[in-house]
């Protein structure tokens, strides 16, 4: 498994910096990496499920030569209904090796995951906030068993 330890931050960089940020778009490359190894063979929706955890749906909403752009979420029954949570929206920059969680779709209506969001400090950081929990969360999920993999038919 390739390890994010190894993205270099210059001595320059601070949090929230335009350096830091693009190494934590790295950063999440790579562990996108250890949750979705093939995604540039991922097409319609894929999801993942562990025992004792919700699931975990990967959407793919645009495939391009260069970049993938998906929804991941966690899928909720809520009174026979199925809600998706958090709704993260991320564009893959595969030639750059770059992941970019663009934000967070429509708003939480989950309890669990609002009073999580209603922790966030909406700031000018609000990248830096998005891109950190994505980062977190693909590690939290691959730490629990999330895999997704391209079958083939």
């Amino acid at each position: 498994m390739v390890s994010d330890h190894l993205c270099t931050i210059s001595w320059r960089a601070r949090p929230r910096s335009f350096v830091s940020l693009m190494t934590l778009y790295e950063s999440n490359f790579i562990r996108l990496g250890w949750l979705a190894p093939d995604l540039r063979r991922l097409r319609g929706s894929a999801i993942s499920e562990v025992p004792g955890e919700p699931a975990l749906e990967l959407a793919v909403v645009e495939q391009c030569r260069y970049t993938t752009a998906f929804r991941l979420s966690y899928l909720f029954a809520d009174g026979g209904a199925i809600s998706r949570e958090p709704g993260l929206e991320v564009r893959v920059y595969h030639d750059a090796r770059l992941a970019e969680a663009c934000g967070a779709g429509a708003a939480v209506a989950h309890s669990r995951l609002r009073s999580l969001a209603a922790a966030v400090p909406a700031s000018r950081g609000e990248r830096w906030s998005c891109n950190m929990l994505l980062n977190k969360w693909i590690e939290y999920c691959v730490e629990s068993g999330h895999r997704f993999a391209v079958h083939v038919a």
